[in-house]
């Protein structure tokens, strides 16, 4: 169980790093293997899809796979056992041939930093320009690139641009769409679909052997409710996340009057420090909104005053966030911004 502090891990979780097995993507785990072993793995994949459906894990699995030259016997997908002195080097962060750039603190530090500094993308070219340690691939990590500054994204493209030999960029995105166009177009794009229920379920039963706070009872729930994110599950069946959700959907239901001894209730679990309810919170509003602006009822007035408000409360929600705001009175004001909304 990894409990280390960064922004590319579940506090509490294994980082997928050091993750076993993969759910749900067996097809585009295949169709990776048969690109390798046809030589026609591309210099760069941009793996893109929602949060927490396994693309860190899938590109750590290929990442493996790579530097250990090749699955083994027989494989039909891109496990090696934990046993591998491949497997053991990329879990510790160890192996020389592999970079990884990520949100995580500086050395005696404690604070995630906000964005992937470019300093640490520079490294890009020193890493790609050294012989590999081990005589074969090099493998560089980004996870994600959406948290790559404007600086960043550009020291990363001048290598994209012109790749040595056997280098492999595994580019982590939750917003494809989004990502700087020039390093899309030096990218092929491999879109991961959110998951089955199944396969969420499958995953938190897996998981529930490492993750010792996870409540048995709400697993089912919760793989429903996570609209095919493992981590949005596990988050949910952690605590009361799904009392948080619950609330939350209640007191939208009652829109455009919410019920204020509601209100008031939902503000209370929400207080604390633990942020995982405030994104619990954030994530019921934002499939609210969602709903509302994909039904073919609504007029066009109200989507875009639903626009606005869902920039509002992402904004409020951050900052009540990192200056620990009072989380009822956060609540309070984004219930009255939606029934505005809504009305």
């Amino acid at each position: 169980m990894s409990g280390e502090i960064a922004g590319d891990v579940l506090p509490g979780a294994p980082h997928p790093r050091e993750q076993t097995r993969l759910f749900g993507h067996a097809a585009v785990e295949a169709d990776l293997l048969g690109d390798f072993r046809a030589g026609r793995l591309p210099h760069a994949l941009l793996i893109g899809g929602p949060e927490g459906i396994g693309k860190a894990t899938l590109a750590y699995r290929l990442a493996r796979v790579v530097l250990a030259g090749g699955p083994e016997p027989g494989a039909h997908d891109l496990s090696l056992p934990p046993t591998h002195p491949v497997f053991r080097q990329v879990a510790s962060m160890s192996h020389p041939d592999m970079l990884v750039l990520r949100r995580a603190p500086e050395a005696g530090e404690e604070k995630i930093p906000t964005v992937i500094p470019a300093e640490m993308v520079r490294r890009v070219r020193s890493f790609f320009g050294a012989t590999a340690a081990a005589g074969g691939w090099r493998v560089c990590i980004v996870d994600a690139v959406d948290e790559l500054n404007a600086f960043g994204a550009n020291a990363l493209l001048k290598t994209l641009e012109e790749p040595p030999p056997r280098a492999l960029f595994l580019l982590i995105t939750h917003a494809p769409g989004k990502v700087l166009a020039t390093i899309r177009s030096r990218s092929r794009l491999l879109r991961l679909r959110a998951l089955a229920e199944g396969d969420v379920l499958a995953a938190l039963d897996h998981l529930s052997t490492e993750i010792g706070d996870l409540n048995a009872a709400e697993l089912p729930a919760a793989a429903q409710a996570s609209g095919g994110s493992v981590r949005r599950a596990v988050t949910l069946a952690r605590g009361e996340g799904m009392e948080v959700r619950l609330a939350t959907l209640k007191a939208l239901g009652q829109l455009p009057r919410p019920r204020p001894e509601d209100l008031h209730a939902l503000g209370t679990r929400l207080q604390g420090d633990r942020a995982d309810g405030l994104d619990l919170f954030v994530e019921a509003v934002s499939d609210y909104v969602a709903a509302q602006a994909t039904d073919a009822d609504v007029p066009r007035h109200r989507l875009v005053r639903l626009g606005e408000v869902w920039e509002k409360v992402r904004r409020s929600a951050a900052e009540a966030d990192v200056f620990n705001l009072d989380r009822k009175a956060l609540v309070f004001r984004i219930f009255a911004d939606l029934a505005e909304a809504v009305r």
